[in-house]
């Protein structure tokens, strides 16, 4: 079984079939899909938009109030509409379902990250499916370092947490086009994206939806961490018939984004999320070369900038002279320790700084390629 582990996430456009309420006949067959794959032995984990809609549905509430507080009621009073939902439809199949409501602030713990894992995990192995969404009354826009911002960002968190096989993300779209299907009749589905570069970037359509936040190019940042965290990722049409099962028994369906790494441990995995990062470092062209292709650790000598202020021990991203992203890791020095050693040989850091903690600023036992 090649997708053994995998996550669902549905989004509120899917969910309410482009309305302002939830479909229940759509969530009713997601749901038995679900439940199919659940019986043939896959673990499952649904991440699911939707409790602002339910909750305006509760209230018999217009779209005009947009404003985070009263998002953050309508979540409040949706995301038990949301769990009464999938509890009636799971108990048609005597499933047992759980919720998780997750922040940016829990995770970027290393602590709240593996308790979360912990509990993820611990659900799946007693064969209860958990429904996870972000935890909106207490994520609010305004501290957008502590949000995930939209549920595609934290499917690919979710599916790096607990080292899924697979991510579907699915939507009302078939995939990513070319161009946008809705305004261009010569939009076709780009039915495979091997790498995610600046071409990909600028054919996903990142117009918001009328009822989700997250347009393509959300999709697009959660198919980048997934991954590279050795996740394959599959965007595809919700409304298809048995469209989880199609994707499974890997048919041709939807945009497939495969895995550009094998599984990487549960550190580095943290590290990758980009969760816990406390600031950036510009390395030139020949250390990044070093750290790519020789496997090597990122000396003084070739960093060239210092952004952020962090400690030793933070993470950190490691970007190259162009502005392309090589990795991340955690730094042996400070912030204010590196911009007084960058561009300097290893040898001198002791006479320099008064004191030394090695010859690497990041080692690459400590580093994660992207």
């Amino acid at each position: 079984m090649r997708y053994r582990r995998l996550i669902a996430k549905f989004g509120t456009n899917l969910l309410t079939g482009g309305t302002d309420h939830l479909d229940s006949s759509i969530m009713s067959n997601l749901i038995e899909q679900v439940a199919q794959l659940h019986q043939q032995g896959h673990e499952v984990i649904i991440v699911s938009s939707g409790a602002v809609a339910a909750g305006r549905q509760k209230l018999n509430l217009s779209k005009e109030r947009k404003d985070v507080p009263f998002k953050q009621v309508l979540a409040s009073v949706g995301q038990g509409q949301l769990m009464n939902k999938y509890e009636q439809l799971f108990s048609q199949h005597n499933i047992i379902v759980a919720q998780a409501l997750l922040t940016r602030s829990d995770l970027i713990d290393r602590a709240g990250y593996l308790n979360a894992r912990n509990t993820l995990l611990a659900l799946i192995e007693l064969g209860v499916i958990c429904i996870v969404n972000e935890n909106d009354v207490v994520a609010t826009d305004e501290l957008g370092e502590l949000t995930f911002g939209d549920n595609d960002n934290l499917s690919a968190m979710v599916a790096n947490l607990v080292d899924a096989d697979l991510l579907v993300l699915l939507t009302d779209i078939d995939g990513l086009y070319t161009a946008n299907p809705q305004y261009n009749p010569e939009a076709k589905l780009i039915p495979r994206v091997e790498k995610i570069d600046t071409e990909i970037e600028r054919v996903a359509d990142d117009t918001a939806s009328s009822c989700g936040i997250g347009g393509m190019i959300t999709k697009l940042e959660a198919a980048r961490l997934a991954t590279a965290s050795g996740v394959t990722v599959v965007i595809a049409n919700g409304r298809k018939p048995d469209v989880l099962n199609q994707i499974v028994l890997e048919k041709n369906i939807g945009t497939i984004f495969p895995t550009r790494t094998s599984k990487l441990e549960s550190k580095k995995r943290w590290m990758l999320s980009g969760l816990a990062c406390k600031g950036k470092l510009i390395i030139d062209d020949g250390a990044a070369l070093a750290i790519k292709k020789q496997n090597r650790s990122l000396l003084p000598a070739g960093i060239v900038h210092v952004e952020g202020k962090f400690e030793r021990g933070d993470v950190v991203d490691v970007f190259d002279s162009k502005g392309s992203q090589v990795g991340c890791g955690i730094p042996n020095y400070s912030s204010q320790d590196i911009s007084r050693i960058k561009g300097a040989q290893s040898e001198t850091i002791s006479s320099l700084l008064g004191y030394e903690y090695g010859t690497e600023v990041i080692h690459r036992n400590n580093l994660v390629l992207v």
